[in-house]
């Protein structure tokens, strides 16, 4: 491994990955690598997780595409120096910002999108100008055995290159002092990531989880806002870090809203999820059994049932929730529902915001000032109102979050400013001196004085 980061970095010092034709060529073969493969990936993600190719394409493949297409059309914009203002103090100067590469980074990727979130961040550092070492999950293992034999068919080593292994590999690498980290997963992993990078004072991405909270008011449109819920919480059967966590219900329509989202349910899955050959599984036995101990039968209203051979759970709604109960104190991360209700945002903006800040909020209502009352009073990494997830999918849009539940974003243009450090260059004149600058000088206080005042 000392190896490996040791030619990368060479590789990076020839400056190869600078120009702007290099990283394009790059972003094409990327595209190029993944239409061969295309057939490859969806076999892999069957295997591995039981997506279908529906939703293989709209949550794994067609969102790298649009992000290649989106980088290609603006990288060259985006590579630009920025020119800023400079203030009469530097009378004479020009002003601008440069973005450079940060170097070697390191991508490591979780296994619940395992192809999405292994090539989107490499998208930016691609385009950032960087090199790439890209460390897929373990527990996705067709994926990642694919994903390595897919980059080491396209690209040269030196600037891209998969690492395959276990919690002990990634050990490995974080020994290797990389010049910038980039990790997706759980918040408690994050913790080890960060410490073990500020032994080079190494920059870091951490994009994390948290128990994200939809909110749904009286005045909302029901109907869509439970086929929403459903569709945001149960796809990928929950494994997704910004899906609904939990749902606080007015009291009004609590009963009418449980209904309609079990019909939404019935309507998206049908009435025999174990069944549906297209429902996601739990990615393994572990994660299964954790799920599995959240579940109380007295607190089920829907779903519940479960197969330990396909590792499948059926969309479950579970009702009568404390705060205290198990599955309220740590992200569920699979298909279960929580549904709590409420009479006033008043009562529960205190109790979202003494919890940790969520990587997502969900608002379903249609009256602005309540609206724009939970975004001024609850921070969290981003959003929808009446929508749930679709916020990832704008690349226009910067996706991280904030506190336990991440450090910085990307996607679009905040990806490739993301992998790139801002450089401030201040270039002088020689026609002229200013002298107010200088000491023992006639009336140079008083210059200064009034120009900084």
């Amino acid at each position: 491994m000392e190896q490996m980061v040791k030619s990368q970095k060479q590789f990076f010092l020839s400056n190869k990955t600078k120009p702007y034709r290099f990283r394009r060529k790059q972003l094409e073969k990327l595209k190029a690598m993944l239409q061969t493969y295309e057939n490859d990936i969806y076999d892999a993600l069957k295997k591995d997780l039981n997506k279908s190719k529906h939703e293989a394409l709209t949550t794994e493949i067609g969102i790298l595409y649009a992000e290649i297409n989106f980088t290609l059309k603006h990288l060259k914009k985006w590579m630009d120096k920025q020119e800023v203002p400079s203030p009469l103090t530097h009378k004479g100067t020009s002003s601008y910002i440069v973005y450079e590469p940060y170097g070697c980074t390191l991508i490591m990727a979780p296994w619940n999108y395992p192809l999405q979130l292994s090539i989107l961040p490499a998208i930016g550092a691609i385009a950032a100008g960087n090199t790439v070492v890209l460390k897929p999950s373990e527990l996705t293992p067709h994926t990642s055995k694919l994903l390595k034999r897919m980059v080491e068919n396209t690209f040269d080593a030196d600037f891209f290159t998969v690492v395959e292994g276990d919690k002990t590999i990634s050990e490995q690498l974080l020994h290797e002092r990389f010049d910038y980290i980039f990790f997706t997963g759980s918040t408690q992993v994050g913790k080890i990531i960060m410490e073990k990078a500020s032994k080079h004072l190494t920059p870091v991405t951490l994009e994390l989880g948290g128990k994200s909270p939809a909110i749904v008011d009286k005045e909302c449109q029901l109907k869509l806002a439970a086929k929403r819920i459903v569709w945001g919480k149960f796809t990928n059967a929950g494994q997704t870090c910004v899906a609904p966590d939990y749902v606080y219900v007015q009291e009004k329509i609590h009963h009418k809203f449980v209904n309609e989202l079990k019909k939404q349910i019935i309507s998206l899955y049908g009435k025999k999820p174990l069944q549906n050959k297209d429902y996601v599984r739990i990615v393994n036995k572990e994660h299964f059994d954790r799920l599995l101990g959240f579940l109380n039968k007295d607190q089920v209203v829907y779903g519940g049932k479960s197969d330990s051979v396909s590792l499948k759970i059926e969309p479950t709604i579970v009702h009568n929730i404390s705060l205290n109960d198990q599955v309220m104190q740590e992200e569920i991360f699979g298909p279960i529902l929580p549904i709590l209700s409420f009479s006033t945002l008043d009562e529960i903006i205190p109790t979202i915001q003494q919890n940790e800040k969520p990587l997502a909020l969900y608002y379903f209502g249609s009256a602005k000032k309540k609206e724009n009352k939970l975004i001024e009073s609850i921070s969290f990494g981003g959003g929808c109102i009446n929508d749930t997830l679709y916020h990832l999918a704008n690349p226009h849009l910067p996706f991280g979050g904030v506190g336990h539940s991440g450090i910085g974003a990307y996607h679009g243009q905040y990806s490739f400013e993301t992998f790139s450090h801002r450089k401030s260059i201040l270039s002088q004149t020689t026609m002229f001196d200013i002298p107010v600058r200088y000491p023992g000088r006639k009336l140079a206080h008083v210059i200064a004085k009034r120009l900084l005042k």
